[in-house]
C-alpha cells in the first residue's frame, strides 16, 4: 500500500506528555505549597493520575465536558489534603498554572525526532490529530520544535467532536484534503486512535508502548519503538 498522508496523534505518541506532566506536577506541588496539606506527596500524585486518566477517557467518549475535566482532575486529589478546601476558583488556578508549566516542556518520546525527520524527508503530508486543548497544543508544538513538520493541526475542539468519533475523522479528511484510500493513522491509544481510524476506514500503525499487552484485535501494523515505523513507511 502506498500512502501519501499521515494522521498522527501527538500526546504520548510524539510528545512525552506523561513525562513532561510528571515534571510540571512536581513544580505545581511546590508552587501551591501543598506540603502544608499532604504528609505524603504520593497521595496527591497517585490520585491525580488515576483521576486524570479516568476523566480523559470519559472526555474522549463525550461523557464529560472540557470545563468539568479541568476542574475535577484537580478537585478530587486536592480534596485529600488535610485542611485544604479546593474551591472551583482554587482548582482553576491550579489548572491554569499546571497547563502553563506543561506547555513549555520540550520533551519528546524516544525516537520521535528521528521519525519526523525521516517522514518529512520521504515527502509525506502530515496532519496532527489530537483531543488536546487548543491553546495548550499549539504551545507544546512550538516548545518541542515539531510545529513546522505538520501540514495541518486538527484538534477535537475545532472538529466539534473527539477521537474516536466518525465526526472527528470526517473533519480531519475535510481539513487536510487527504485521499481516504492513501491515508494512515499513527497513534498510541488503541481506543481513540486505532479503533477510531479503523472505523473511519483507515489503515493504522499502533504504537504500543507496552509490549506485554498486545493489541486486543487485528491492526494493520504494530510497533513498540517509533523508529520501527521507518521500516514500514
Amino acid at each position: 500500500m502506498t500512502y501519501t498522508d499521515l494522521f498522527i496523534d501527538f500526546d504520548d505518541t510524539l510528545y512525552d506528555t506523561h513525562g513532561n506532566a510528571i515534571i510540571a506536577l512536581g513544580e505545581l506541588y511546590e508552587y501551591l505549597q501543598l506540603d502544608q496539606y499532604f504528609s505524603d506527596s504520593k497521595v496527591f500524585y497517585d490520585d491525580y493520575w488515576e483521576t486524570n486518566i479516568r476523566l480523559w477517557t470519559q472526555y474522549a467518549k463525550g461523557e464529560v465536558e472540557r470545563d468539568y475535566l479541568i476542574v475535577e482532575r484537580f478537585r478530587h486529589p486536592l480534596s485529600l489534603g488535610k485542611g485544604l478546601n479546593p474551591t472551583m476558583e482554587y482548582c482553576l488556578k491550579a489548572s491554569e498554572k499546571f497547563l502553563s508549566l506543561c506547555s513549555v516542556k520540550p520533551g519528546l518520546v524516544d525516537g520521535a525526532q528521528e521519525l519526523m525527520d525521516y517522514l518529512k524527508g520521504k515527502g509525506y503530508r502530515m496532519h496532527m490529530c489530537s483531543n488536546g486543548f487548543h491553546e495548550v497544543q499549539y504551545k507544546k508544538l512550538r516548545s518541542c520544535g515539531l510545529y513546522d513538520y505538520f501540514d495541518h493541526i486538527i484538534l477535537s475542539e475545532d472538529a466539534g467532536a473527539n477521537k474516536p468519533s466518525q465526526q472527528f475523522f470526517d473533519y480531519a479528511f475535510q481539513q487536510s484534503g487527504a485521499p481516504r484510500n492513501s491515508a494512515l493513522m499513527i497513534g498510541d491509544n488503541f481506543n481513540t486512535d486505532i479503533l477510531g481510524a479503523k472505523q473511519a476506514g483507515l489503515d493504522t500503525i499502533y504504537f504500543n508502548r507496552f509490549p506485554d499487552h498486545p493489541a486486543p484485535e487485528a491492526v494493520t501494523h504494530e510497533v513498540h519503538d517509533l523508529r520501527d515505523i521507518m521500516n514500514i513507511l
